[in-house]
């Protein structure tokens, strides 16, 4: 029978974090126990998902989760992976709106997984958050995720909403261009949440021609998107924008744009 010190040295891809996940032990719980010998159903799951990263498929999706910010999130096929570079727009979020003692209206657009909604729900309860996206199978992992309430809507972009408006409109929308050889490294996420026409911005122009009409006066629309696509969002903006603010994420790349509405 093999130990887990055999499967720790046989350079398997995410060999140590798929072990914690079949044997539920951490990883220091590893190294000490490293001459505990797997049992038959140990190893055929072992094996099983040694196999499946072998064939790219991620290890979010072998382990069911994924932490992002201060929370543990299910994640499905149905839902992109968390990326921590989203964490950004947390972030910028709660230093927009550092009031804690006030109420803000928050709109999420393409919530996905909720990862947005949820964690800015979580960190103030006080916001009233709703979020859609036109994926039922997505707003089904969203809502088991949520913490608090949150009024999750089906519906492409802004149709759900009809004519509320917010405080803050938030989107990590498709931003990756059509046939990017990007895409050959997230073959196994959905194709549909990650590219938006030729240049990558078809969703995010829909998303700024329509969200002057939903935000309260002096409110602010949030989007991350592309590292070569911030001038060309900021000239968007800039017809029914002011105070256009860029970030850059924690690898120093473009990747965020902060506009309130004139």
């Amino acid at each position: 029978m093999k130990t887990v010190q055999d499967y720790l040295k046989s350079g398997a891809i995410d060999i140590a974090p798929l072990l914690s996940l079949v044997l539920e032990k951490s990883g220091a719980e590893l190294i000490s126990n490293n001459h505990y010998q797997l049992s038959l159903d140990e190893k055929s799951r072992l094996e099983s998902f040694i196999l499946k990263r072998k064939q790219g498929i991620p290890f979010a999706y072998l382990s069911g989760s994924r932490g992002f910010y201060h929370l543990d999130f299910k994640v499905t096929p149905d839902t992109l992976i968390p990326r921590p570079e989203t964490e950004l727009l947390i972030d910028i979020a709660l230093d927009v709106f550092s009031d804690n003692e006030k109420s803000y209206r928050l709109l999420d657009l393409g919530t996905g997984s909720g990862i947005i909604a949820i964690t800015l729900a979580d960190k103030n309860p006080r916001w009233q958050v709703s979020a859609t996206d036109y994926s039922a199978q997505a707003l089904e992992v969203a809502k088991s995720n949520a913490t608090t309430q949150i009024d999750f809507l089906q519906g492409s972009w802004f149709e759900p909403i009809a004519d509320q408006t917010f405080d803050l409109i938030i989107s990590n929308p498709p931003y990756i261009e059509v046939g990017d050889s990007y895409l050959d490294d997230l073959s196994f996420e959905p194709i549909s949440a990650l590219t938006a026409g030729k240049d990558g911005l078809d969703d995010i122009r829909v998303i700024i021609n329509q969200a002057p009409n939903h935000l309260e006066k002096n409110g602010f629309l949030l989007l991350e998107h592309g590292h070569d696509q911030q001038a060309r969002i900021v000239e968007l903006l800039k017809e029914n924008f002011t105070n256009i603010q860029t970030f850059k994420d924690y690898n120093n790349i473009d990747r965020a744009t902060l506009a309130q509405k004139i």
